[in-house]
């Protein structure tokens, strides 16, 4: 049906088809393209498509909700829709947001900001002092369960209404309040703390002091939480950021510091951050009070990876400059009495982001971001009070017993024929049946929950593991959806260095000793030439190349230009840090040669694959000492220094896979553009070869990243399948090093058509790239490179549990597409016979039309996909992409922000209805495990954000196949037998109640006095049914080694309406046969009748207990002997407890008439035949139709 909607092609727009098809040879022909859109199954009309693209994403909600709305949708639950639509209107009404602009701030001047902008104060509390109260009452009895008790206990206080004592209605609800807000106040208040902790941070402050005719700046110590827009703040190493800032000055020489980012975007890696070259090259510090400055930004964003800005710099002429006094100028002078003013563009290298941390040096911003404005807490979401499946399932059933309960009280007063004050009578009969409801079973399933964190936590198996959210470990045992982060959680983020690939040779780990000597004798021919004075040049190669040109180089030659090639073409900078005094002796580096070989060099870079590689270049001999913006350098295996000056550079984005750099030789002049990047990007820049394209496939299957490296004029012959097969099934990460040598008229050349595209207003970044695409021609193919990155332990065999326990697991991560493809295969998150379907980049809807198009033939593979792209898709076409990645075995997101990782987390919550569970390691995994069902934080290397806000924090990837396989297995059946267990024990006595008052012409008048009922739902009773929390269908080592049973979890058939009808069928007939029992058998006693349908009632409930537990426990044991125990006391010390109707009558029990052996034996006969045909049915299902736990017991 859907392929027959026809659909109309989408309006052609030149430009953007021509940009969208460069570059992109047989992806889609132009003339296919109204056939593909018509062939595409998407659910929508025609004059959607002819509508502007901005009203797309409006137009399809719009029609669904005009279909939804009607009277049965009114009455099926859209009187809420509108209530909360109309609760939330009020709220958005009284709390009107503030609409975000862009700004323009004053150096070092928070009183010239235009705008009142937020404090910048951390709060992550839920209440305050006057909010506490309400807000956790509202939290409890919005759910029907509670608010039916409060009801029933109000009643009470009405003379008419009153049915026993008043503490067996208050007593029980006041204990659940009590606990309740004892726990929100513990949690609130421990909020509470680290929120103090966090805003009380102090920071040093740039202040200035005027003193005419001169002025003094100096540092004064803030709060975090004082800290505005417009001031200058001092930043030491090691110490977080407070604000969002625009990068000033560093205490750096190179003008440019590292920051860690991991409790951002979750990357490890550190990254590289320039400060503004203006005030960077001012003398001193206290300078920047001297300057008339502001910083131009724009309006606060959730983009973390970018930013655009401008700075300003206003200068006097040189007359009025004479005059100008430092601190003194703030206001903009006269236009004629200034210079033009000096401008400078700001990007996100320019920035200095909150909840990062200086990594080197110290640096020195200006606040233009604080609060509620600031990118980290943009991307993070509220936290929410998590509901469990179960929990709203037995609010449901409670629902369904109050109706029954409504039910049967209008019967019984029908059946008095509505006499007298019949109204009153008929709420007394619902007050009479309100044990139909226990209250006690929000107290055993409250206590039950607490009992499962404490087995949790205390499993030696998972040490470490901690339960912060005790109301919800049943959601462990109901996942269908498991969202992981990359970084951290199924990584461990170290790469290592695996293998080289030349063509014709390939070398391993355990072969490296013979790079490292070719690198040695490369390098001793180098010197032994330069000291005979024939040649300058440091490549050994470069003597026999011009007469020779076609002959194969030697294997010692290729070596050395490839290794060459790896240590020179990154983004890698050594940090070296001093012993001595923890002081930093980077700045002498390029001073002293003692510094190139200390022990505490450290590379950093915005990719852990490039820091293996250098770390592996200087393993084999050849070591990078000394990085600054305009230059690097390497030492030789015999220590001499080689220095490369900086040219351009061209870093690594997701649009082009690859990253590129120009150098020029200090000691030869030479020009040569290395170039390194993904296979796919770089096969149709190398020269042609016929062993690049399978050895890249190779080694993508073994998991390694492969990197190749090339250079112009380069020949190869045939090489063997045999090798690539083998590297293809590693899975390394493999990237291609090319290089190109340039003569100095190329180069001049380049260069300008390269600095003019830069300065362009339009479509700048398009000319760039075309400029750089020119030079990217016949590049020489030098090697193929392959990293791993090592996993986290376990991962493997803990994702195949999962997947084989029919969970479905998606990776959401911020890293690249193809990092994130190569830690999918060989974490075997996509198992070997599984297609891989690569989402291609789209930018509007006809795009992602032809992209689902093509995306909807596949079948049986997984899905990889940008966070672009999938921002498109979601915009457009919500509901066809969710539809389709749900069938999909694993789904991959890459460049996904923490915004979008929740977002893609609430998409499965209301597409598919199923329950998620988050589990990440980083701050930028917050909002995504606080989004999910069932959060769950690592603690790693990334700190403990991301394990502090989550409901259940481990220490280990492989410890969430324990958690959810046993400990969620055992919590979710345990509870739902508890919960039915508890409703059976209410509606057992409710129809004793219903048989007794029908017997005695309909009177509302209880059956058994207050204490009875309390004992019966505590003392006589409890302890047997709270053992159910340690009963287990199947031993842990069963369930881990059979995970298949832990899909029939997902379906909800332990506590279902099936079996909550078979368990009222129970109590019906068990209430029934306990009454008339007791009425037949004791005809001429009937003074007796409390006492011995009260005991066979005590009886019953044991015995059922026993019917229920599967496997037995010695304290399920103790407690049925504890509660028979305390059963009979009562019968021989409160005696006056057990008469028919109130005390006062003086109906007694006489002791002498329970130790005879009549009651005894009609005891047993009413407990028998309640219980017996209970445990023949039992026995005969278990024979003839076992559960699929009892037959792997046997």
């Amino acid at each position: 049906m859907a392929d027959s909607i026809p659909l109309n092609p989408v309006r052609k727009n030149s430009r953007k088809t021509a940009y969208y098809n460069a570059g992109r040879p047989a992806r889609y022909q132009i003339e296919d393209e109204s056939s593909n859109l018509d062939e595409m199954p998407l659910m929508m009309s025609e004059e959607a498509f002819e509508n502007d693209e901005s009203d797309y994403q409006t137009l399809p909600r719009a029609r669904v909700s005009q279909r939804r709305r009607g009277l049965g949708w009114f009455l099926c639950g859209g009187w809420k829709v509108l209530c909360s639509s109309c609760c939330e209107c009020l709220v958005h009404t009284c709390r009107r947001k503030k609409e975000l602009k862009a700004r323009t701030v004053w150096l070092g001047h928070p009183e010239k900001c235009e705008e009142k902008y937020p404090k910048n104060a951390i709060k992550n509390q839920k209440y305050n002092i006057v909010t506490f109260v309400p807000g956790v009452l509202y939290q409890q009895f919005k759910f029907f369960l509670n608010l039916y008790f409060l009801v029933v206990a109000c009643s009470q206080f009405v003379p008419s209404l009153k049915i026993g004592y008043l503490y067996t209605y208050w007593a029980p609800l006041g204990f659940v309040l009590a606990v309740t807000m004892v726990r929100e106040a513990v949690d609130e208040v421990r909020r509470c703390r680290r929120d103090k902790e966090m805003n009380s941070q102090l920071y040093s402050k740039l202040t200035v002091r005027v003193i005419y005719p001169s002025c003094i700046s100096g540092k004064v110590q803030v709060k975090s939480s004082d800290i505005q827009v417009g001031d200058l703040i001092i930043v030491e190493k090691n110490q977080r950021i407070p604000a969002d800032m625009i990068f000033l000055r560093t205490s750096e020489k190179t003008g440019s510091c590292f920051i860690r980012t991991d409790q951002l975007d979750g990357e490890t890696d550190w990254k590289l951050r320039v400060a503004v070259i203006c005030t960077q090259r001012l003398p001193a510090l206290g300078d920047l009070f001297s300057i008339s400055a502001y910083v131009y930004a724009q309006k606060p964003q959730l983009d973390i990876h970018s930013f655009e800005g401008n700075f300003t710099r206003i200068t006097m002429k040189s007359k009025q400059s004479e005059m100008y006094k430092p601190g003194l100028m703030y206001d903009l002078c006269p236009q004629e009495d200034c210079d033009p003013p000096i401008h400078e563009s700001l990007s996100i290298e320019n920035t200095l982001w909150a909840s990062t941390v200086v990594a080197s040096g110290t640096v020195i911003g200006v606040v233009i971001y604080t609060g509620k404005e600031m990118r980290s807490v943009l991307n993070t979401s509220q936290s929410k009070n998590k509901v469990g499946l179960l929990d709203l399932e037995l609010n449901r059933l409670t629902k369904a017993l109050f109706l029954a309960q409504v039910v049967l009280s209008v019967v019984m007063v029908a059946l008095q024929g509505f006499l007298g004050p019949w109204f009153r009578n008929l709420f007394r009969f619902v007050v009479l049946f309100s044990y139909i409801i226990p209250i006690s079973l929000r107290v055993n399933l409250d206590m039950g929950k607490s009992a499962y964190g404490w087995m949790i936590m205390k499993d030696e198996n998972i040490p470490g593991t901690v339960v912060r959210t005790s109301t919800i470990p049943e959601e462990l045992g109901r996942l269908v959806y498991l969202l992981t982060d990359k970084t951290g959680t199924l990584t461990q983020n170290e790469m290592v260095f695996k293998r080289l690939h030349l063509g014709t040779v390939s070398y391993g780990t355990d072969t490296m000793d013979e790079i490292q000597s070719h690198i040695i004798q490369s390098y001793a021919q180098v010197s032994s030439t330069q000291s005979n004075g024939s040649s300058a040049s440091s490549t050994p190669s470069r003597k026999p190349q011009p007469p020779a040109p076609k002959v194969r180089k030697s294997v010692s030659s290729r070596i050395h230009e490839a290794v060459k090639a790896i240590a020179l073409c990154h983004n890698v900078t050594p940090v070296y840090e001093s012993r001595v005094n923890g002081a930093s002796a980077e700045s002498e580096g390029t001073e002293a040669d003692q510094d190139f070989s200390d022990d505490n060099r450290t590379y950093q870079a915005s990719s852990p694959d490039e820091v293996a590689l250098v770390r592996w270049t200087e393993s084999v001999g050849l070591t990078l000492v000394n990085r600054d913006l305009t230059s690097l350098q390497l030492k030789t295996p015999a220590g001499h220094i080689l220095t490369y000056y900086i040219l351009q550079i061209f870093p690594f984005t997701s649009e082009s896979k690859r990253m590129g750099i120009i150098l020029r030789e200090e000691a030869t002049g030479d020009i040569t553009f290395y170039m390194k990047g993904a296979d796919v990007a770089m096969a149709s820049i190398v020269q042609y070869n016929d062993w690049l394209e399978e050895e890249c496939g190779n080694m993508a299957r073994e998991g390694l990243r492969t990197l190749v490296v090339a250079k112009k004029s380069l020949t190869e012959e045939q090489y063997q399948d045999f090798e690539c097969g083998n590297m293809a099934r590693e899975g390394l990460r493999t990237l291609v090093v090319a290089k190109k040598s340039l003569t100095e008229e190329q180069y001049q050349d380049f260069e300008s058509r390269y600095n003019q595209a830069k300065l362009s207003i339009h479509d700048r970044s398009l000319k760039v790239a075309a400029v750089v695409e020119s030079l990217e021609r016949e590049m020489e193919l030098l090697c193929l490179t392959g990293v791993e990155d090592q996993l986290q332990a376990d991962v493997r065999p803990t994702l195949e549990l999962l997947r084989n326990a029919g969970i479905k697991i998606w990776m959401l991560t911020g890293d690249k597409l193809e990092t994130a493809t190569c830690i999918a295969k060989s974490s075997h998150l996509v198992s070997r016979s599984q297609d891989i379907h690569v989402f291609k980049p789209v930018s509007n809807r006809g795009e992602a039309h032809l992209e689902l198009n093509a995306f909807r033939r596949k079948h049986d593979c997984a899905l990889v996909i940008s966070g672009d792209s999938l921002e498109v898709c979601l915009r457009y076409y919500e509901h066809e992409f969710v539809e389709l990645a749900c069938q999909c075995p694993a789904v991959v997101c890459c460049r996904c922000s923490p915004t979008q990782k929740a977002q893609i987390v609430r998409l499965l919550q209301q597409h598919t209805a199923n329950r998620t569970c988050a589990i990440g390691d980083g701050g930028n995994d917050v909002s995504m495990i606080q989004a999910a069902d069932c959060g769950i934080g690592i603690e790693g290397k990334e700190g403990k954000q991301a394990s502090l806000a989550a409901d259940f924090s481990i220490t280990q990837f492989k410890h969430i196949g324990r958690l959810l396989m046993v400990h969620g297995r055992n919590s979710y059946k345990r509870s739902a037998a508890l919960g039915q267990f508890v409703m059976h024990r209410g509606m057992i006595i409710s129809t004793m109640q219903a048989v007794f008052s029908s017997i005695f012409y309909f009177a509302s008048v209880p059956l058994y006095q207050g204490f009875l009922m309390v004992g019966y739902a505590t003392i006589y009773t409890m302890f047997p049914v709270f053992s159910l929390v340690l009963d287990q269908d199947v031993k842990p080592e069963m369930a881990l080694l059979y995970p298949e049973l832990y899909k029939d979890l997902t379906k909800g058939r332990s506590l279902s309406f099936k079996t909550f009808l078979i368990w009222v069928l129970i109590s019906v007939y068990q209430g029934g046969i306990l009454m008339y029992g007791a009425l037949v058998l004791f005809d001429q006693e009937f003074v007796h009748v409390v006492a011995i349908s009260f005991t066979a009632l005590i009886l019953t409930e044991l015995l059922m207990v026993a019917l229920t537990i599967r496997t037995w426990h010695w304290l399920m044991v103790v407690a049925e002997l504890i509660s028979l125990g305390c059963y009979l006391a009562s019968l021989a010390f409160l005696n006056e407890y057990f008469g028919i109707g109130r005390v006062t009558l003086g109906a007694f029990l006489d002791l002498s008439f329970i130790t005879t052996r009549v009651f005894l034996w009609k005891v047993c006969v009413i407990t028998l035949v309640s219980c017996l045909p209970l445990y023949i049915i039992k026995y005969l299902k278990r024979k003839f139709s076992p559960p699929s736990y009892s037959k792997l017991s046997s």
